[in-house]
């Protein structure tokens, strides 16, 4: 597509839909509305409202990319793993593309998070980025040349679901996760799992923006250990992908310390004498998302 075409980006999320409209890297209209999350019919219908009444005040047909928790299955061709339940086993690319009488494309939230931030964000001008979200829970997303890498799973980049690596006595007894087994990164990196790591050791039940801000000694261990494991995840990405920058994203992602001590501590994992991988915030904070569904229209 031209640079200058008109692009929108849809924000599937459980609570709320959001739309932006891009003309190039300038926003021209953001709106949201709350997700019916109970209702396939009405999640298809809201979004499609969102698309043509943006389209009615712009006066312009724009392509539609959205982004959305899970995937399109390579199997089934419907939706899987989102936790907006009544989308899963539904083909909601099809069924949006029939309302809206055009292509729609789709990818997992991580992944529009991580094209976002290459194309014009913390990591522009990179030909490979690694982009994390650290939230509510840990997901990943791989970009290439500007491209979102999706797998022949449609799981590319969701290193949430991969084991700790290398686990020492202060990371047992391994957490059990949501997936069905134990000792999964995001639930030790994950906002709760910070959360839960404090708590085990006497801490207060707090978000984990302050324990960040907090000064005593069980939230500055806390934050120690976060990092440490932070770092060797991350170095387990580096030795497979060997990105050019990992972007992070999420409520966690704003811990100022991350970006200090991290690098500092995943060199003792690497394999290679250098490490010129980069460790950087988001540009586009809680927009990235939504900017990279729209992305998705790039060629």
């Amino acid at each position: 597509m031209p640079a200058d075409s008109l692009r929108f980006g849809i924000d599937l999320g459980g609570t709320k839909i959001e739309l932006i409209a891009l003309r190039g890297t300038q926003v021209c209209i953001q709106r949201r509305v709350a997700t019916p999350s109970h209702d396939y019919d009405a999640i298809v219908e809201a979004v499609a409202q969102l698309v043509e009444t943006a389209e009615a005040e712009l006066g312009e047909r724009a392509s539609v990319g959205v982004g959305m928790p899970g995937a399109l299955s390579r199997k089934t061709h419907t939706i899987k793993n989102s936790n907006t339940l009544c989308l899963n086993g539904r083909a909601f690319d099809r069924d949006l593309s029939a309302r809206l009488a055009r292509p729609i494309r789709i990818q997992n939230d991580a992944n529009c998070f991580a094209l976002s931030e290459a194309i014009d964000g913390a990591a522009a001008g990179a030909e490979v980025v690694f982009g994390v979200i650290l939230g509510t829970g840990v997901g990943g997303g791989i970009v290439v040349r500007r491209e979102a890498l999706i797998g022949c799973n449609a799981i590319a980049g969701e290193w949430g679901h991969n084991p700790l690596p290398w686990p020492s006595s202060a990371d047992e007894p391994a957490p059990p996760c949501y997936c069905g087994r134990r000792g999964c990164i995001e639930t030790y990196l994950s906002g709760p799992g910070l959360t839960r790591d404090y708590v085990q050791r006497g801490g207060a039940n707090i978000p984990a923006s302050q324990i960040a801000q907090a000064h005593d000694p069980l939230a500055r261990a806390a934050l120690d250990r976060y990092c440490e494991r932070l770092a060797r995840a991350l170095a387990s990405v580096i030795n497979l992908l060997d990105p050019d920058v990992i972007v992070l994203g999420g409520g966690v992602s704003q811990i100022p310390d991350l970006y200090n001590k991290v690098p500092e501590l995943w060199s003792r994992h690497i394999f290679s004498d250098h490490i010129a991988t980069s460790l950087r915030p988001a540009k586009h904070g809680d927009s990235s998302g939504v900017r990279g569904a729209a992305w998705l229209f790039n060629s």
